[in-house]
Protein backbone atom coordinates (compact mmCIF):
# COMPACT_ATOMS: atom_id res chain seq x y z
CA UNK A 1 0.00 0.00 0.00
CA UNK A 2 1.14 3.31 -1.18
CA UNK A 3 1.40 5.91 1.22
CA UNK A 4 4.47 8.10 0.96
CA UNK A 5 3.60 11.04 -0.98
CA UNK A 6 3.14 14.85 -0.09
CA UNK A 7 -0.21 15.27 -1.80
CA UNK A 8 0.88 18.82 -2.80
CA UNK A 9 -2.05 19.20 -5.29
CA UNK A 10 -4.51 18.53 -2.22
CA UNK A 11 -2.79 21.52 -0.21
CA UNK A 12 -3.35 23.16 2.13
CA UNK A 13 -5.51 19.99 3.65
CA UNK A 14 -2.59 17.91 3.70
CA UNK A 15 -0.49 20.57 5.38
CA UNK A 16 -2.71 19.41 8.31
CA UNK A 17 -3.39 15.32 7.47
CA UNK A 18 -1.05 12.96 4.94
CA UNK A 19 -3.60 12.40 1.67
CA UNK A 20 -4.19 8.81 2.69
CA UNK A 21 -5.45 9.77 6.02
CA UNK A 22 -7.98 12.82 4.71
CA UNK A 23 -11.32 11.38 5.40
CA UNK A 24 -13.84 10.56 2.74
CA UNK A 25 -17.42 10.51 3.59
CA UNK A 26 -15.82 10.23 7.39
CA UNK A 27 -13.52 7.25 6.22
CA UNK A 28 -9.63 8.06 5.86
CA UNK A 29 -8.74 7.05 2.23
CA UNK A 30 -6.14 4.68 3.67
CA UNK A 31 -8.88 2.65 6.34
CA UNK A 32 -11.08 2.40 2.77
CA UNK A 33 -8.39 0.40 1.07
CA UNK A 34 -7.33 -1.79 3.54
CA UNK A 35 -11.17 -2.35 3.98
CA UNK A 36 -11.14 -3.34 0.35
CA UNK A 37 -8.22 -5.40 0.66
CA UNK A 38 -9.70 -7.51 3.80
CA UNK A 39 -12.70 -8.12 1.62
CA UNK A 40 -11.19 -9.39 -1.50
CA UNK A 41 -9.03 -11.84 0.92
CA UNK A 42 -5.63 -9.98 1.29
CA UNK A 43 -4.31 -10.65 4.66
CA UNK A 44 -0.06 -9.89 4.82
CA UNK A 45 -0.38 -5.67 4.16
CA UNK A 46 2.75 -3.44 3.95
CA UNK A 47 2.18 -0.20 4.15
CA UNK A 48 5.18 2.80 2.82
CA UNK A 49 5.18 6.23 4.97
CA UNK A 50 7.46 9.47 4.63
CA UNK A 51 5.75 12.56 4.25
CA UNK A 52 4.03 12.80 7.51
CA UNK A 53 5.24 9.11 8.53
CA UNK A 54 4.37 9.50 12.11
CA UNK A 55 0.71 9.86 11.22
CA UNK A 56 0.65 7.32 9.30
CA UNK A 57 2.28 4.91 12.16
CA UNK A 58 0.16 6.21 14.80
CA UNK A 59 -3.10 5.80 12.54
CA UNK A 60 -2.02 1.75 12.41
CA UNK A 61 -0.05 1.59 15.07
CA UNK A 62 -2.92 -1.22 16.64
CA UNK A 63 -3.38 -3.49 13.42
CA UNK A 64 -1.68 -6.44 11.84
CA UNK A 65 0.15 -4.84 9.48
CA UNK A 66 4.06 -4.40 8.30
CA UNK A 67 4.93 -0.11 7.83
CA UNK A 68 7.88 0.89 6.01
CA UNK A 69 9.38 4.31 6.89
CA UNK A 70 11.25 6.25 4.53
CA UNK A 71 13.46 9.14 5.25
CA UNK A 72 12.57 12.03 3.12
CA UNK A 73 12.87 12.12 0.22
CA UNK A 74 10.09 9.71 -0.42
CA UNK A 75 11.90 6.89 -2.45
CA UNK A 76 8.62 6.83 -5.38
CA UNK A 77 6.42 4.40 -6.41
CA UNK A 78 9.12 1.58 -7.40
CA UNK A 79 11.55 2.08 -4.77
CA UNK A 80 8.97 2.08 -2.24
CA UNK A 81 8.28 -1.71 -3.14
CA UNK A 82 12.06 -2.73 -3.54
CA UNK A 83 12.38 -1.29 -0.30
CA UNK A 84 10.16 -3.98 0.78
CA UNK A 85 11.86 -7.06 -0.72
CA UNK A 86 13.15 -9.04 2.08
CA UNK A 87 9.73 -9.10 3.58
CA UNK A 88 8.15 -9.69 0.08
CA UNK A 89 10.41 -12.42 -0.37
CA UNK A 90 9.37 -14.47 -3.11
CA UNK A 91 5.72 -13.82 -3.42
CA UNK A 92 4.06 -11.89 -6.08
CA UNK A 93 2.51 -8.55 -5.13
CA UNK A 94 -0.86 -6.77 -5.35
CA UNK A 95 0.46 -2.99 -5.19
CA UNK A 96 -2.21 -0.41 -4.75
CA UNK A 97 -2.07 3.69 -4.09
CA UNK A 98 -3.90 4.54 -0.41
CA UNK A 99 -4.97 7.73 -1.44
CA UNK A 100 -7.73 7.06 -4.35
CA UNK A 101 -11.05 6.80 -3.46
CA UNK A 102 -12.21 3.29 -5.34
CA UNK A 103 -16.03 2.93 -5.26
CA UNK A 104 -16.89 -1.02 -5.43
CA UNK A 105 -13.28 -1.38 -4.40
CA UNK A 106 -13.80 -4.92 -3.26
CA UNK A 107 -14.87 -6.03 -6.81
CA UNK A 108 -12.75 -3.94 -8.52
CA UNK A 109 -9.97 -5.87 -6.33
CA UNK A 110 -11.45 -9.28 -7.51
CA UNK A 111 -11.63 -8.04 -10.72
CA UNK A 112 -7.64 -7.45 -10.85
CA UNK A 113 -6.74 -10.93 -9.43
CA UNK A 114 -9.42 -13.40 -11.68
CA UNK A 115 -7.41 -15.31 -14.05
CA UNK A 116 -4.01 -13.55 -13.89
CA UNK A 117 -1.11 -15.53 -15.67
CA UNK A 118 1.65 -14.15 -13.03
CA UNK A 119 3.84 -13.33 -15.41
CA UNK A 120 2.63 -10.62 -17.10
CA UNK A 121 2.16 -6.72 -15.33
CA UNK A 122 -1.38 -6.14 -14.77
CA UNK A 123 -3.06 -3.13 -13.88
CA UNK A 124 -6.68 -2.41 -13.16
CA UNK A 125 -7.89 0.83 -15.53
CA UNK A 126 -11.31 2.59 -15.85
CA UNK A 127 -12.81 4.17 -18.98
CA UNK A 128 -11.94 8.08 -19.16
CA UNK A 129 -11.92 9.72 -22.31
CA UNK A 130 -10.38 13.19 -21.10
CA UNK A 131 -7.12 11.64 -19.48
CA UNK A 132 -5.96 8.48 -20.63
CA UNK A 133 -2.80 7.13 -19.29
CA UNK A 134 -2.13 4.45 -22.34
CA UNK A 135 -0.87 4.28 -26.16
CA UNK A 136 -3.69 3.25 -29.11
CA UNK A 137 -5.82 1.34 -28.87
CA UNK A 138 -6.49 1.94 -24.73
CA UNK A 139 -5.97 5.65 -25.40
CA UNK A 140 -9.19 6.06 -23.02
CA UNK A 141 -7.91 3.35 -20.54
CA UNK A 142 -6.72 5.48 -17.05
CA UNK A 143 -4.94 3.82 -14.04
CA UNK A 144 -7.05 2.89 -11.51
CA UNK A 145 -4.38 2.61 -8.60
CA UNK A 146 -3.84 -1.01 -8.31
CA UNK A 147 -1.85 -3.40 -10.25
CA UNK A 148 0.10 -6.96 -9.80
CA UNK A 149 3.55 -7.74 -10.18
CA UNK A 150 5.73 -10.95 -10.24
CA UNK A 151 8.62 -11.44 -7.63
CA UNK A 152 10.77 -11.50 -10.35
CA UNK A 153 9.47 -7.56 -11.46
CA UNK A 154 9.67 -6.83 -8.02
CA UNK A 155 13.45 -7.98 -8.20
CA UNK A 156 13.93 -6.28 -11.16
CA UNK A 157 13.37 -2.83 -9.37
CA UNK A 158 16.76 -0.49 -8.94
CA UNK A 159 17.08 0.15 -5.06
CA UNK A 160 16.85 3.73 -3.97
CA UNK A 161 14.23 6.04 -6.15
CA UNK A 162 12.12 5.07 -8.81
CA UNK A 163 8.66 4.72 -10.65
CA UNK A 164 6.66 1.96 -11.33
CA UNK A 165 5.53 3.73 -14.70
CA UNK A 166 9.47 3.06 -15.98
CA UNK A 167 8.67 -1.22 -16.35
CA UNK A 168 5.21 -0.76 -17.05
CA UNK A 169 6.15 1.71 -19.81
CA UNK A 170 8.02 -0.88 -20.96
CA UNK A 171 6.22 -4.07 -20.58
CA UNK A 172 3.43 -1.83 -22.47
CA UNK A 173 6.45 -0.99 -25.63
CA UNK A 174 7.09 -4.88 -25.63
CA UNK A 175 3.14 -6.20 -25.20
CA UNK A 176 3.38 -7.29 -22.26
CA UNK A 177 0.82 -5.04 -19.88
CA UNK A 178 -2.37 -6.17 -19.39
CA UNK A 179 -5.08 -4.15 -18.38
CA UNK A 180 -8.44 -4.75 -16.87
CA UNK A 181 -11.15 -2.25 -17.35
CA UNK A 182 -13.32 -1.60 -14.31
CA UNK A 183 -16.96 -0.41 -14.49
CA UNK A 184 -16.64 1.61 -11.45
CA UNK A 185 -15.97 4.75 -10.17
CA UNK A 186 -12.36 5.90 -9.66
CA UNK A 187 -11.19 9.62 -7.91
CA UNK A 188 -7.41 10.40 -7.31
CA UNK A 189 -8.27 13.19 -4.75
CA UNK A 190 -4.94 14.64 -5.99
CA UNK A 191 -6.70 18.13 -6.28
CA UNK A 192 -9.84 19.79 -4.06
CA UNK A 193 -12.07 19.29 -6.71
CA UNK A 194 -11.73 15.75 -6.92
CA UNK A 195 -11.65 14.87 -3.49
CA UNK A 196 -14.83 17.12 -3.45
CA UNK A 197 -16.41 15.11 -5.93
CA UNK A 198 -15.05 11.50 -4.37
CA UNK A 199 -16.62 12.73 -1.18
CA UNK A 200 -20.19 13.65 -2.48
CA UNK A 201 -20.26 10.28 -4.26
CA UNK A 202 -19.73 8.30 -1.16
CA UNK A 203 -22.06 9.97 0.48
CA UNK A 204 -24.84 9.78 -1.90
CA UNK A 205 -24.74 13.64 -2.99
CA UNK A 206 -25.41 15.37 0.05
CA UNK A 207 -22.91 17.56 2.03
CA UNK A 208 -20.63 15.28 4.61
CA UNK A 209 -19.82 16.95 8.61
CA UNK A 210 -17.29 15.15 10.21
CA UNK A 211 -17.68 14.25 14.27
CA UNK A 212 -17.74 16.92 16.60
CA UNK A 213 -18.19 19.14 13.70
CA UNK A 214 -20.64 22.60 14.76
CA UNK A 215 -22.82 23.70 12.01
CA UNK A 216 -24.46 26.73 12.41
CA UNK A 217 -24.58 27.88 8.55
CA UNK A 218 -25.57 26.41 5.25
CA UNK A 219 -23.89 23.57 3.44
CA UNK A 220 -24.45 22.93 0.02
CA UNK A 221 -22.23 20.29 -1.97
CA UNK A 222 -19.71 20.48 1.27
CA UNK A 223 -17.57 18.71 3.24
CA UNK A 224 -16.51 19.95 6.70
CA UNK A 225 -13.55 17.63 8.63
CA UNK A 226 -13.81 16.34 12.18
CA UNK A 227 -14.15 19.51 14.70
CA UNK A 228 -14.38 22.01 12.49
CA UNK A 229 -16.70 24.83 12.63
CA UNK A 230 -19.07 26.31 10.19
CA UNK A 231 -21.13 29.83 11.70
CA UNK A 232 -24.21 30.77 11.43
CA UNK A 233 -23.15 33.84 8.69
CA UNK A 234 -21.63 31.49 6.06
CA UNK A 235 -22.98 29.28 3.34
CA UNK A 236 -20.32 26.88 2.30
CA UNK A 237 -20.62 25.88 -1.73
CA UNK A 238 -18.53 23.18 -3.25
CA UNK A 239 -15.99 23.86 0.18
CA UNK A 240 -14.01 21.91 2.04
CA UNK A 241 -13.63 23.42 5.89
CA UNK A 242 -11.07 22.10 8.27
CA UNK A 243 -9.58 23.35 11.77
CA UNK A 244 -5.68 23.52 12.42
CA UNK A 245 -4.68 22.18 15.91
CA UNK A 246 -5.06 25.52 17.35
CA UNK A 247 -8.39 26.07 15.97
CA UNK A 248 -8.04 28.26 13.02
CA UNK A 249 -10.42 27.52 10.48
CA UNK A 250 -8.77 26.08 6.84
CA UNK A 251 -10.97 26.94 3.93
CA UNK A 252 -11.17 25.34 0.57
CA UNK A 253 -12.83 26.32 -2.68
CA UNK A 254 -13.29 23.29 -4.48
Amino acid sequence: MLAAGEGTRLRPLTELLPKPLCPVANVPLLDRALARLAAAGVTDVAVNACYRAADIVEHLADRPVRVSVEAPPALGTGGGVARLRDWIDGRDVLVCNADGYLADGVEAARSLLAGWDRHRFRLLTVHDEARGDFGAPRRTERFAGMSLMTWPQVCALPTGTSELQVPWRRAEAAGELDLVDFAGVFVDCGTPRDYLAANLHASGGTSVVGPGARVAGRLVRSVVWPGATVTADETLTDTVRATTPTGRPVTVRA
